[in-house]
Parts: C-alpha cells; structure tokens; sequence
C-alpha cells in the first residue's frame, strides 16, 4: 500500500471533503456485476468491461453521498427509490463531451441535401419532424436550429421547425434549458452565427437568444423503452450514443429508429459509431448517414 493511500484512508471524513483526497474504494466482483446488468438491462449502457472506469468516476460521488463502500451504494441504486440518484451515477459514467457544429461534414448534408428535400416535402404543411435523440447540453439541437432559421431566412416564421431533443437525464436537460455555454465550444460556428444566436452572460460564458431557445423542445426519454410520438422523424440525429451499447442493445434501437421514421427520412449517428450492414434496415448513404428507403 502506498504511504499516500495509507494516509488517506487514516483520514476522517471532513478532511477528506475539505482538501479534497478522494478514497479510491474496493468494488467487488460481485457488486461490479450486478451494477452493470443493472444498467444493461434499464438503459442498454454495456460497461461490462468498464470496472476501473465505474471505480474512478464514482468514488468522489459515493464519498460526497456518504457511502462507505460499494456495496451499500449498489443496494441502494438497485433499489430504486431514489431516481436522482440513478441520473446522477449515469451522468457520471457517460460524461461525453460536445459542443456546437461537432461532426460538421453531417451539417453539410444537412444543409445542401436534407433541408431542400423537405421543403419541396412538406411545401404543404410547413411542419418538419426533427430529433435530437440523446441530445446531452443542448448543442446539438440548437445547432440544428440555427441551419434551419438560416436557411428558411425570411419565410421561418411560416414554418414550424421545433426539434425534439431528448435525454435521459434530467439535470442535463435543465443545464440545455438553461444554455449557458463556455465561448470556446461555439469555436467553430460563424462569427456571424455567434452575434446573431447567443448573448454574452459574462465570466466567458454565452446564452443562446430567445428565438433559439424556442425552437426547441426538450423532454426527457429513455432510449430503451418503446418510441410512441405523434408523428414519425424526417430526420432523427443519435449520434455518440450507442458507443455505450452493446450490439444486440444497439440492433434493437435502429429498429425502433427505422419504424419511427418516415419513408425518405435520414438517421445520422457518430462517425465513431458503424452500423452492422447484415442487420442495418436503413440504407447506407456516406460514414454516419443512413437513409430509409421509400417505397
């Protein structure tokens, strides 16, 4: 044992929270199993093979909660009477971070491809069906946004181009509400986009505008459970979620994408992320962009 360690674990409670040592606590074998088949079976999250992972990112939250161990803290999430709780441990083991215009070639094909084939689609109804799935903080919906105001210009206000974003989390669908953002994650999008689209909140931060914010509909949404909206998706983005599922988990879903889209509609997903092509309903169009085929 390390003469560190050994301190530490000497330590009482307050001085661990005051001058911030984290104990590394023991998850057994035991414990570890029955966390992830947990989460596998509730959220489709394979972290089977994520041990040291569960262990770093979770012994600072079980020290703060005031668990002693792993065990009590797994009975307790097994437990479900504290659904928070849950969110919060899923929001730790699937921190991912994004930011505004992320994967740009998909924006691309969204603008030059896309956006013409639903206008001469809906030239009708003027409504558009378009999800965030997984949308984290918000980014990526409100960079769905912008491409939709910037490119219907004048006539947006004829058209209803809301997006659905959804997450499983509802403390990060409060931090995408709220949409505070560091300047730095709008680095890539247009300096006029940045002038037009957010306000400057101080402390190196930026909101975005009222006219974005309204443009989006954020909900709360576990990917597991059945996909029953009123209307099936134009466009469904799902992108660097299913690296955190396995591949039945990850079959399953695109088959819940694929009949909650409308014929001609697309799915995008991440360019770390592939699609088994055996199993795969959608077309394969170019890397992270699949199309269901009308017929």
């Amino acid at each position: 044992m390390s003469l560190c360690l050994s301190i530490v674990r000497r330590w009482p409670k307050r001085n661990i929270k005051r001058y911030g040592v984290i104990q590394m606590l023991t998850l057994t074998d035991q414990d570890f199993q029955r966390l992830y088949i947990y989460i596998k079976q509730n959220y489709g999250i394979d972290l089977s093979k994520k041990k040291q992972l569960i262990v770093s990112r979770l012994s600072h939250t079980l020290a703060a909660q005031g668990f002693s161990d792993f065990k009590a803290y797994v009975d307790e999430i097994l437990s479900g009477r504290d659904t928070d709780m849950v969110t919060a441990m899923l929001n730790k083991l699937t921190t991912n971070y994004t930011y505004f215009l992320r994967e740009e070639a998909h924006f691309k094909y969204f603008q030059d491809i896309v956006l013409p084939d639903l206008e001469r689609k809906h030239a009708r109804d003027k409504s558009l069906s378009i999800w965030s799935a997984g949308c984290s903080s918000g980014q990526e919906p409100y960079t769905i946004s912008m491409f939709l105001l910037e490119y219907f210009g004048s006539k947006a206000s004829q058209w209803d181009t809301r997006i659905l974003a959804t997450d499983i989390s509802n403390k990060i669908l409060d931090e995408a509400i709220h949409a505070v953002y560091p300047e730095e994650s709008m680095e890539p999008l247009p300096p006029a986009w940045k002038k037009k689209y957010f306000v400057k909140a101080g402390g190196g931060k930026c909101t975005v505008s009222p006219a974005l914010k309204k443009n989006v509909i954020f909900r709360p949404f576990n990917l597991m459970d059945p996909i029953n909206f009123k209307r099936k998706f134009d466009l469904i983005f799902c992108r660097n979620v299913m690296i955190y599922f396995d591949q039945d988990t990850k079959d399953a879903l695109v088959r819940r994408f694929y009949n909650a889209t409308v014929p001609g509609g697309h799915l995008f997903i991440g360019h770390s992320e592939g699609l088994t092509k055996a199993t795969c309903p959608y077309e394969y169009i170019q890397p992270a962009i699949y199309k269901k085929t009308a017929r």
